[in-house]
């Protein structure tokens, strides 16, 4: 088997290849050769019992996606994409990224033939939806985005679906909860804070709030992530049935729950070092976003997440601080 994973040098997409290597298959079919697209060739991960190439390629420059398209990789991971807070401020960069990458992909995807048909797992975002909201938003709620990142995300859903439905691919795509606590540096992600109010106390620095504690968000661990990409390349399309696009799930936890959590485990000396400093366009852009789901297809069909913030600190503590915090 063939995997290829373009976006390979973000969080999430280095922490699968680094689970494709440690676990050297997919399902129940051994990885033969992995392939590593970022906008810069990504790290390849050790120890991997299969061949790794690394690429480095702008997946909405001409071109680009029948090059990558023509090494026929059996799965897909599209995992690349300008944040939502980068979205938002640079117009012309999130839809060139975002849309015109992705519909590029498809597109290659779809002019190889020969049948050719793998399965492309295509991370989106619960910002495909916008208010106003039911208390739960379940799996038939409408796609009303309400920023430029939700609303490419939402195109390139409905182009999987089609070009599924067309039997050009065998699309998934899934829904991803804000991935916290996330680890390394912070982005350009509005949703950033989320993870900084935990990561960097933690690590003994002083994180900003930029938003209230009654913000209320939806969760899951980057453990959580990885979970949900492996089970999207090798479920049963059959089972998924025409409506290619699954919400995950998560958890839904207050800014103030959150920092309970963090209290609860880390004590109030680390709660300490979290400042409140309001930021005008980071509230406008969260106000508009869900808050809770009933995920129910996508837990049906076996997706997994943490039950409490709490788990996810735990992860986040044991996963990428070797059991340790700075207290």
């Amino acid at each position: 088997m063939h995997v290829m994973i373009i976006g390979a040098g973000g969080m999430v997409g280095a922490k699968l290849a680094a689970r494709l290597a440690t676990d050297g298959q997919l399902g129940e079919k051994p990885i033969e050769k992995a392939t590593l697209v970022d906008i810069a060739a990504p790290a390849a991960p050790s120890g991997a019992p299969f061949a790794v190439e690394a690429l480095a390629s702008d997946l909405s420059a001409q071109g680009s996606g029948a090059a990558l398209v023509a090494a026929r990789p059996d799965v897909i991971f599209h995992l690349a994409a300008i944040v939502s807070g980068e979205a938002e401020t640079d117009f012309e960069k999130g839809y060139r990224v975002n849309l015109d990458g992705t519909r590029s992909l498809f597109d290659a995807v779809q002019q190889a033939g020969d049948q050719y048909v793998p399965r492309i797992v295509f991370t989106s975002s619960i910002g495909v939806f916008g208010a106003p909201f039911p208390e739960a938003i379940p799996d038939d709620f409408q796609l009303t985005p309400l920023t430029s990142y939700g609303t490419q995300k939402a195109i390139g859903e409905l182009l999987l679906a089609d070009y599924t439905r067309r039997g050009f691919m065998d699309g998934i795509g899934i829904r991803l909860p804000t991935i916290s606590v996330r680890p390394g540096k912070p982005n350009k992600a509005a949703s950033g804070f989320f993870s900084n109010i935990i990561r960097e106390p933690l690590a003994g620095k002083e994180a900003i709030l930029p938003v209230s504690e009654e913000t209320r968000h939806w969760h899951a661990s980057p453990r959580s992530a990885v979970g949900f990409l492996l089970h999207a390349a090798t479920i049963d399309g059959d089972a998924v049935g025409p409506r290619r696009n699954l919400t995950m799930p998560g958890i839904s936890v207050t800014v103030g729950e959150q920092i309970e959590a963090l209290r609860k485990i880390a004590g109030d000396n680390v709660v300490k070092r979290i400042r409140h400093e309001p930021d005008e366009m980071i509230m406008r852009i969260v106000k508009g976003w869900p808050q809770r789901f009933a995920p129910d297809r996508a837990v049906a069909l076996g997706f997994q997440a943490e039950k409490s913030f709490e788990e996810n600190i735990r992860v986040h503590i044991e996963d990428e601080l070797d059991g340790q915090f700075v207290a």
